[in-house]
């Protein structure tokens, strides 16, 4: 079986997810131009649907929050070793921790007093819900993938449930709770920059996105940065080895879960206390799953997976107005987009690097070679 071609910390990072998107779309131009239809003119509407306009910047940018916050519940956890794909079920938890600190509290505290115990409570919600696969894993050796799976199920189940037996709104037949107080609403951007005397859109985007970039730089000071980050990482990589040096595996399999689950939570606070002021069935639609893969072509860093979820918010946005402005594209054609782009970037990551290498090691300068000594006189 070949090995896994070794490449610098920076071409690794930085260069090679860049020409595996490059390659992803490539292939999407082809099969593009294949059902009849301009691939210049796709990219270019697509671009300009996403970042071309204040309203398609702001869709963007509150789209790629969600996936920030799910992409980085991923890669805490595959730092420590486990594949977190219970983000689904994680981010549905922290919006109902959300909605009940909205619902319970709402008409009896103030907006700053208020949001700060809804931001708590969603973490908490999606930590506690992490925390159980994490715990069948260190403590019973129970799969994390399997047990994450059925979470999300479960979680599922549950907030049907409640929604339909107990915070549904008296009166209605529509399956969401009561709409929460005013001083539950986190406020929107374009309110937050007309404060500022800036003319902005009326979009979803709201203050959320401020939370994910804290939410980033904190996961980068806490795996870098500090010493149970340190550990952390140092189970990830080897378990054993880490058991040796004074590390206790199970303690950080629960950390790491903790903090992916509090992570995905925080999707409740974009969606739910920044948008629909109501907790709904299905508002996470998938965004734990898309997170893993912007956790992969992020290569499981912070600024990587920045990155990768403004790129599938762009996609989601841009492909919006595709499928507006072109007759006959639809958005199943963005969604195998979204395939491809995982595809070349997950199970097909290091088929350009040994091309990578090869270019590099033409390029790179090579050392001189040590002066030959004279020949030995008989």
């Amino acid at each position: 079986m070949s090995q896994p071609v070794e490449l610098p910390r920076w071409m690794d990072i930085g260069l090679l997810p860049i020409v595996n998107l490059g390659l992803a779309l490539i292939v999407c131009a082809i099969m593009v131009a294949v059902v009849g239809l301009d691939p210049l003119q796709v990219i270019t509407l697509l671009v300009k649907g996403a970042f071309g306009s204040p309203a398609g910047l702001s869709y963007t940018l509150y789209y790629a929050t969600t996936f920030v916050f799910t992409g980085l519940a991923v890669a805490v956890a595959f730092h420590g070793g486990l594949f977190n794909i219970g983000g689904e079920g994680q981010a549905m938890m922290g919006g109902l921790g959300c909605a009940l600190v909205a619902l319970g509290l709402g008409d009896h505290l103030s907006a700053p007093l208020l949001l700060p115990l809804m931001v708590a409570a969603a973490m908490a919600a999606g930590a506690l819900w992490g925390a159980v696969p994490g715990a069948l894993q260190a403590w019973r050796g129970s799969h994390i993938v399997i047990t994450t799976i059925m979470f999300n199920f479960i979680a599922s189940a549950l907030l049907a449930y409640l929604l339909v037996n107990v915070l549904k709104a008296p009166g209605s037949m529509t399956v969401e709770s009561a709409p929460f107080p005013e001083s539950a609403h986190l406020a929107g951007m374009h309110q937050v920059l007309a404060a500022l005397g800036i003319a902005w859109p009326r979009t979803p985007l709201n203050l959320s996105v401020l939370l994910a970039v804290a939410a980033a730089l904190a996961v980068y000071l806490f795996l870098w940065r500090s010493r149970a980050g340190y550990e952390l990482r140092a189970v990830g990589f080897s378990p054993d080895a880490a058991h040796y040096g004074g590390i206790r595996p199970r303690g950080q399999v629960m950390l790491g879960m903790v903090i992916s689950g509090a992570l995905a939570g925080l999707v409740g606070i974009n969606e739910l206390a920044g948008v629909q002021h109501r907790l709904l069935l299905d508002y996470v639609v998938g965004a734990g799953f898309t997170g893993i893969a912007v956790s992969l072509i992020g290569r499981n860093h912070p600024v990587g997976i920045v990155l990768a979820a403004l790129l599938f918010g762009a996609l989601f946005q841009g492909g919006a107005e595709l499928a507006f402005e072109i007759p006959g594209f639809s958005r199943d054609m963005v969604t195998t987009l979204q395939g491809l782009i995982v595809l070349f970037s997950g199970a097909m990551a290091q088929v350009a690097a040994p091309g990578l290498a090869r270019v590099y090691g033409w390029l790179r300068p090579q050392p001189a070679l040590p002066a030959t000594e004279g020949a030995r006189g008989g």
